[in-house]
């Protein structure tokens, strides 16, 4: 996932073809919220132009994150579009733009702009779906009250209330 401009430039006629499985496990350490990730597929292909290179990306993988009610594992697979310019000579056509990146060292590298692509893919919020009972019903000093529950239960401060109109 990482080619020098010199590599870039000898692939410039065969074209740039890619279908790999990609570690990105260090993403657990990045943002909290991923518990594990399972490795990446990515896959896609690499277009030349007079000034750049534009990698069109697949990338599919499955991670897992915590329920928002319960905090228990929940499975999420995913699976994200990209498309990544980067501008492979000084050229003043690029200027301003903010979707064509810098090549730092000269090494067109993938894996940041995949990282980066995989955290915007993370649901603010994500339920367990069939794990109902497991979510707890009572705590110290709460329980969960439903409807029916509501109506036939008297608050315990104000039960005495209830007993000041009984028949003497």
């Amino acid at each position: 996932m990482k080619w020098s401009v010199q590599q870039l430039n000898t692939l410039k006629n065969k074209g740039i073809n890619i279908d790999e499985m990609v570690d990105v496990s260090d993403l657990k350490k990045t943002n909290n919220d991923i518990q594990d990730i399972s490795l990446v597929h990515v896959k896609g292909e690499g277009n030349f132009s007079n000034h750049s290179i534009t990698f069109s990306l697949s990338i599919k993988g499955e991670m897992v994150l915590p329920c928002s009610r319960t905090l228990a594992d929940v499975p999420f697979p995913f699976q994200v579009e990209t498309i990544e310019t980067f501008k492979l000579h000084d050229w003043i056509g690029f200027e301003g733009d903010d979707d064509v990146h810098e090549l730092e060292n000269d090494i067109v590298d993938l894996l940041p702009y995949i990282k980066q692509a995989i955290l915007l893919e993370i649901p603010l919020q994500i339920f367990s779906e069939g794990l109902k009972g497991d979510a707890p019903q009572s705590g110290n000093d709460w329980e969960l009250l439903t409807e029916e529950n509501k109506k036939e239960r008297i608050d315990p401060r104000l039960a005495d209330l209830a007993k000041f109109f009984d028949d003497k």
